[in-house]
């Protein structure tokens, strides 16, 4: 692993967001927590001053109408967008769209740019995507079922998916579908723009989970693709690219979730350290309680590794290293120490962590979905031990650079 020195701008930056969070966002989480229309509009009135300030579109370089710079960059100021689940709408690097920005600047035509891409980076309109299907596992998108059919000059898509997390009011889906059932299994699928209001589009329900079905871009939904028509223009690349179009956004899209989860995991373990030496017990505060310390020491060590793991890998990505070995190790090592981290706070707080007094029981809802979605943890220790004993049965070794 390569010692990071980050650039004096990025930490710049990285003050700017944290005081604009301090001034803008913090004090208006309550008020974005109700999901009504004074939510939105209070939204809307944050989204602007951001924008204002110059820290808009993060994830996405200048060229694509973002005010980013790298990996690393976006690492940093994630740190402070992290710590609150509204953050990241009102910086507009929310996902999904972060991840479909990506991919309309990547492969995107200079038409499905100018239609689908310039409105998610000026925030005028939201996306999903849509991959995963209730039928089959979502741990292999071999199995996918929807279908596009090329009729003429149009695409012909049927087929039925759920956790195409903000469909709600969203303006265009991506779409994986088979193209060609008798290709090779991994250039069976392509990705195809769908507008919302193409006849044949459903969007059945806003799927539940854990006990809360959301609002607009947090939604998770179940939808339905009957008969539905797009022009072949809406082809993302070339037919049978969908799986090599997905490993571009999904790989980007893990570290991103890696990068808001450092916030969360920092904001709980302030919040843990903060009560734990005011509550009292037995007349002396927590924080003398050996457990409780031993808590505090664990998470230190868990976050700082996950810091660590998360720069090296955004410096791969810099550097134009697909970093599949790490993107996939700090998946799955990220999402366990998020968990315990807040885990550990909430029960330091005792029954108030399971309140809505402090964001920990949202917070703990959210984590627990970090060990599924973007491929299991399973899947990406998989992923981790294949590639390193590739290394060993070809008669090498695996080096830690």
């Amino acid at each position: 692993m390569t010692a990071i020195a980050p650039d004096p701008a990025h930490l710049d930056r990285r003050a700017q967001v944290r005081a604009f969070m301090e001034e803008h966002v913090y004090p208006n989480e309550p008020a974005l927590a109700r999901e009504d229309d004074a939510a939105d509009a209070l939204m809307q009135e944050l989204r602007a001053r951001a924008k204002a300030a110059g820290i808009w579109a993060p994830h996405l370089p200048e060229e694509a109408g973002g005010t980013g710079s790298g990996f690393i960059e976006y690492a940093l100021l994630n740190e402070e967008i992290g710590r609150s689940t509204w953050a990241q709408l009102v910086f507009n690097c929310q996902a999904p769209d972060a991840g479909n920005g990506e991919i309309l600047h990547l492969f995107g035509t200079d038409e499905q740019k100018e239609r689908f891409l310039r409105p998610l980076v000026e925030g005028t309109a939201r996306s999903f995507f849509s991959m995963t299907e209730p039928e089959v596992s979502g741990a292999d998108p071999t199995a996918l079922r929807t279908t596009a059919v090329l009729d003429g000059d149009e695409w012909v898509i049927d087929g039925h998916k759920w956790f195409s997390s903000s469909a709600e009011g969203a303006a265009f889906g991506i779409v994986m579908a088979v193209t060609d059932p008798d290709a090779p299994p991994h250039r069976r699928m392509s990705q195809i723009l769908v507008p919302t209001d193409t006849p044949g589009y459903e969007l059945v329900r806003a799927v539940p989970v854990l006990g809360h079905a959301g609002r607009g871009w947090s939604t998770h939904c179940e939808v339905r693709y009957t008969g539905v028509r797009v022009p072949r223009e809406n082809l993302l690349g070339e037919a049978g690219d969908g799986f090599r179009i997905a490993q571009k956004r999904l790989g980007p899209g893990r570290i991103h979730h890696v990068m808001r989860w450092l916030g969360q995991m920092q904001r709980a373990f302030e919040l843990m350290c903060r009560y734990a030496l005011e509550r009292e017990v037995g007349g002396v505060p927590l924080a003398e309680k050996q457990t409780v310390q031993n808590w505090i020491a664990e998470s230190a060590a868990g976050i700082q590794a996950c810091r660590l793991l998360t720069l090296d890998a955004a410096r791969k990505l810099d550097e134009g290293d697909e970093a599949r070995v790490e993107v996939s190790l700090i998946k799955f090592y990220a999402a366990g120490v998020l968990h315990d981290v807040i885990d550990r706070a909430v029960q330091v707080h005792g029954a108030r962590g399971l309140t809505d007094e402090t964001p920990l029981g949202q917070m703990y809802a959210m984590a627990r979905g970090a060990r599924i979605y973007d491929g299991p943890d399973e899947v990406h220790r998989q992923v981790v031990s294949r590639r390193i004993l590739r290394e060993f049965a070809a008669g090498g070794t695996y080096r830690f650079e």
